[in-house]
This record gives C-alpha cells, structure tokens and sequence, in this order.
C-alpha cells in the first residue's frame, strides 16, 4: 500500500493499463490482440469498447506483449508531455511485439505519429471504433466460433469489477484556448438517456458497487439533444438532462460519482440529490483558474466571484459535500498579482481535492500564440506554492475527520491491510482510506463501516466498526 502523492493530475492516467483476459483463456488457434490504455477514463472507457467488440468476433486479449498477434496502443494527446508519453509507448509495443495500430487522441495526427514511427500499421482517431475494427482485421484476421466465444454481458472491463466508469457523451462545445480535445474529439454528441441507463443497469446487476460518470462536459449532457425524452426498460422514459440522469442512476443503488462539471446555474439542482444521498456528495469541476483576467484569457467564464457564492450555496444545502478541481499555473501572461489571486481565492473556497499542473504548449493550442510567456522557473516555483497551500488545506480537513465514522468501498486486500476509499475519493486521482487491523475477511467491492483513527495530508486510517 502507498499513500496518494500531491501531484496526481486527473487529465492523464498514473500508468498505462495493459488489458489481460485471465478468466477468458484463449482456445486453440483463437487470433490475440494486446492493448495498452494510455491517458483519462474517457479513453479507458474507449479501451473496453473496442475490446469489447474484438471479444464479440473471437479475438482473445493478451496479458503481454509476447503472446499477442498485434498491439493496439490508445494514446493521449492533452499535452505535449502526454504526446511524448504516448510516442515512447508505442516505440515500447513495436520493440516488443512489432505489429502496432495506434489509436486515440494523437491519432488525430496521423503524420505525428508515422514520422516518429513509420512502422506502424495503422493509425485511426479517437473514438473511431468500427475503423480500429477494420485495422486489426487487416493485421490479424479473425477466426471467430460462436460456439466457445462467450462475452460476458457487460463487456470487457480494464477496471476492478466493484467499479466501472460511464461515459455519457463525446466532444465539448468550450473553446478554450489551451486546449485541442474539441479539435481532436469534436463537438457535444450525447447518448440517449434510455442508453446511458441500460448500461449502468447491466453493470449493477453485474456486481458494480460504483458509477463513474465521465464526458468532456457532464454538465452539458443532452444539450445537443434538446433534452430529449427516450423509453428504457419497463417503458419507464428517462430524459437527457443531467440532473434527471443523476437522480435516474441514483435510483440503482450504487454510488454515482459526478465528473467534470462545469458550473453552470442549473448544477445547483444536482446538490439536493446529494443531500438525499441519490448521489456521491462529490463534485468535479475543472476550475483551471480564480483570477477575471486570466480566465479571460483563457477564454473560460470569468465568474470566481460568483462561484464563491455558488460553493457556500452548495455546501449550505449539502455540508459534507466535496469538492475537486484542477488548476494551471504559469499560463501566458500570468502576472505575480494574478497567482496570489488564486492563492487568495483557495484559501476562500477551501477545496477538499485539488491537482494542479505547470501550463506548456500544445501544438494547436491558441493560447501558444498569447504574449508573455511565464518562464519555467516562474512556473515552478508558483506550481509548489500553490500545492504547499492545497496540501495544508487537504491535511486540515483530513484531521477533522479523526474519531469519524466513514462508509469505505474496499478496493484491493493483501497481507499488509484493506485500501479503501471513501464518498471523498475518486479512484486513482484522490486518496485512500487504509485498514491495517482487522481487515481479514473483507473483499473489494464491499462497503464497510470504519471510524477514523489518523489522518495525513491525503490518506486517512481507520478501523471496521460493527
């Protein structure tokens, strides 16, 4: 077990995920595919997609590079820094298995990608599913038999089976000059609601405990749609509104976690959900700044004042509600006045869960061409200030809640204790709960009740409570 490092950032994955298919062993001459899942759930979520389908037409998954046919490789491409990552993962697959189709974000640069690596067989872009499809027909022809291929009912999964992230909608309509995913990935298009419920339903009656909603914009879900209203199962209807969703997924009892919120007026509807307890008393809204004039500059809403007011709003209806955000430090033009607003701003809004990133340049980003670069020094230096005072105001919150009583979702056990989680933490980019006494016997995916017995400045430890 280890304790949650300050510096996660939540726009890109700690690790990649290599996919393996233990509990679906490959029969006898059956073709495999290896794929490595760079960057956000979003994309994992792509990941099991397209596993998914290869698993419909009798493809195995392979746990390594050795043993499969060909490898796809889903990358990133938020940041130059991730394009780099995903490039040196890609050379890693050809280095070790030689047949490589690239997808994903940055296989919206096809040319980037071939000029690095002209070895590759194919490139396709991000959520590109049936052109994936195709690639690897044509690398590795399927040999399907529906008599012994079996796909369990909710698909391939890369994450724990007590937990399972719910993509509702692609692309974002925000032009925000620091960023390339509404160019890589395109404007809103929203899944029905009767689609969206029909997942999650077979993934609760699967054994998932926890609902990770995830979009470029949750807040702006069924907006393309006009809200429309479709029937799901029993003819029950379900709107595509945010908060009809919210309180429809709330209604099969697993934690719904909300992310990527942008806080639009009518969020403030979702708040009362959370104080029934229909959903997680979460919420994840990318914030990026505090000061007007950087925000301008940024081409987001220049409103902190305001979302001052709607966060003590919030937290009047909902007192154990938690908040996470994101922020950059160092964008063009930030003045020595401007950062000490967004320290001052944080000392008012008190986030509980805080990342924060130095900016850079992304080829294609608007904001490159801004006046004033802030130098690198700058940017560090302003990057672990900001992350002094998120993690002092982290650590205050986390020991108010020693002597506590916290429900846990139980992750992964072994010799040394239980990790867990509580309503507070979102998996991989917050902290965890620990239990290093009396956790024999529990399992992931229970739920358990545990009173709080020390804190640190992102990890709490407790005990099981009868």
């Amino acid at each position: 077990m280890s304790a949650n490092p300050p510096n996660l950032r939540p726009d890109l994955a700690p690790a990649p995920v290599f996919a393996g298919d233990a509990p679906l062993a490959a029969r006898a001459g059956q073709p495999r595919i290896g794929m490595v899942s760079l960057g956000c759930p979003k994309a994992l979520v792509d990941s099991e997609r397209i596993l998914t389908r290869l698993r419909a037409e009798g493809y195995a998954i392979s746990p390594d590079y050795r043993g499969a046919d060909a490898v796809i490789v889903n990358t990133c491409g938020f940041l130059d820094s991730a394009k780099a990552e995903s490039l040196d993962a890609i050379g890693e697959a050809l280095r070790e298995n030689g047949k490589v189709l690239v997808t994903g974000c940055l296989g919206a640069e096809p040319d980037y990608i071939t000029g690095a690596h002209p070895q590759v067989l194919a490139v396709t872009g991000p959520h590109q599913y049936e052109a994936v499809l195709d690639a690897v027909h044509r690398a590795v022809p399927p040999a399907p038999d529906p008599f012994v291929d079996l796909l369990p009912a909710t698909g391939v999964s890369l994450t724990p089976r007590h937990y399972s992230y719910l993509k509702i909608s692609e692309g974002c309509n925000h032009k925000c000059r620091f960023c390339i995913i509404p160019d890589m990935r395109g404007r809103l298009v929203s899944r029905p609601a009767h689609a969206v419920m029909r997942e999650a339903e077979k993934l609760v009656e699967a054994g998932v405990r926890e609902l990770l909603v995830i979009s470029q914009d949750t807040s702006a879900y069924g907006l393309d749609l006009k809200h429309a209203v479709s029937a799901g199962r029993g003819g029950r209807e379900h709107r595509a509104h945010i908060t009809d969703l919210a309180r429809d997924l709330g209604s099969l009892g697993a934690w719904v976690r909300l992310h990527y919120v942008y806080p639009y007026p009518h969020v403030r509807d979702l708040i009362p959900l959370m104080a029934e307890g229909l959903v997680l008393p979460y919420l994840d809204i990318p914030f990026q700044h505090a000061d007007p004039a950087v925000l301008k500059r940024m081409a987001r809403p220049a409103a902190a004042a305001r979302t001052l007011d709607e966060i003590a709003a919030w937290r009047s209806v909902c007192p154990d509600l938690v908040l996470r955000s994101t922020f950059i430090v160092g964008y063009p033009g930030e003045t020595e006045e401007e950062f000490r607003t967004l320290l001052d701003w944080l000392d008012e809004a008190q986030l509980d869960r805080v990342g924060c990133f130095k900016y850079e340049n992304v080829a294609g980003a608007r904001s490159n061409a801004l006046p004033d670069h802030v130098p690198e020094e700058v940017k560090q230096d302003r990057w672990e200030r900001f992350m002094e005072k998120a993690q002092a105001i982290s650590a205050a919150k986390l020991a108010a809640k020693v002597g506590s009583r916290q429900q846990v979702l139980v992750d992964a056990v072994d010799g040394e204790g239980a990790t867990c989680r509580t309503m507070a933490d979102a998996p991989e980019i917050d902290g965890n709960l620990f239990i290093d006494e009396g956790f024999e016997g529990l399992a992931p995916g229970d739920l358990v009740t545990v009173e709080v017995e020390e804190a640190s400045d992102y990890d709490l430890w407790g005990r099981p409570v009868a």
